[in-house]
């Protein structure tokens, strides 16, 4: 499903060119639930946005679901987030100033899905994540907690493969963080890829496999086949 080979990113800054990333080799498969940990700097955060369409190689080859994703353009690469990636971040990202349901509607508009079947489907997402009784609230009337099960439901609405969660519990107090971890495990359980970025070992210690990265390079690559 994910495929990286020798992937590296340079980002001049001024007279000095920093690798961001280093020669990296990582085949993720179909259903998988993956954490990728590092301290700050070492690459993490960079390696997400390549995997997540964001930003693109600077050398070597990235193919999601078959598709070489160097050979796109912008536009292109958003219809691809757009289909098959969903993002969960640590601050939430949700639109201040529309309600929870329409949050989780936005990527079906941009899918140009009817507003009859978005309406449809995003009633079913809040359900899923708990939420039906906070559909017409803003995230300002929201715990932490209820709007990061938002932003699960928002990044399920166009039925991704991959969910991909920056620190998704980063901005939560410890019980409510395993809440949505739990949901995460979840939807791993039910099909889907799972991505987490973290620099927390305890979350890592939740996933399948854990891939660890230092000064832009993998050092380890550790599976759990038997892990729940």
């Amino acid at each position: 499903m994910i495929k990286l080979e020798n992937v590296t990113k340079k980002y001049v800054m001024g007279d000095t060119i920093v690798m961001a990333l280093n020669g990296i080799d990582i085949h993720i498969d179909e259903g998988e639930f993956v954490a990728i940990v590092g301290p700050s700097g070492s690459g993490k955060s960079t390696l997400m946005n390549i995997i997540g369409c964001l930003d693109i190689v600077s050398s070597g080859y990235y193919e999601l679901n078959q598709i070489p994703i160097q050979n796109y353009d912008k536009d292109e690469l958003a219809d691809i987030r757009n289909q098959q990636i969903g993002f969960v971040f640590q601050q939430f990202n949700l639109l201040s100033n529309f309600s929870a349901i329409e949050n989780v509607m936005m990527p079906m508009t941009y899918a140009k899905v009817s507003k009859k079947d978005r309406e449809e489907r995003a009633h079913n997402l809040m359900s899923l994540v708990g939420l039906s009784d906070r559909t017409e609230h803003k995230p300002t009337e929201l715990s932490g907690g209820q709007q990061q099960r938002v932003s699960i439901a928002r990044a399920l609405a166009n039925n991704p493969a991959i969910i991909l969660a920056d620190e998704p519990t980063g901005a939560l107090d410890s019980t409510t963080g395993v809440e949505v971890l739990n949901q995460l495990k979840k939807l791993n359980h039910d099909g889907k890829t799972v991505i987490i970025i973290t620099h927390d070992p305890d979350i890592a210690a939740t996933t399948n496999r854990v891939i660890t990265l230092k000064d832009g390079k993998v050092i380890s690559d550790e599976r759990r086949e038997n892990h729940d």
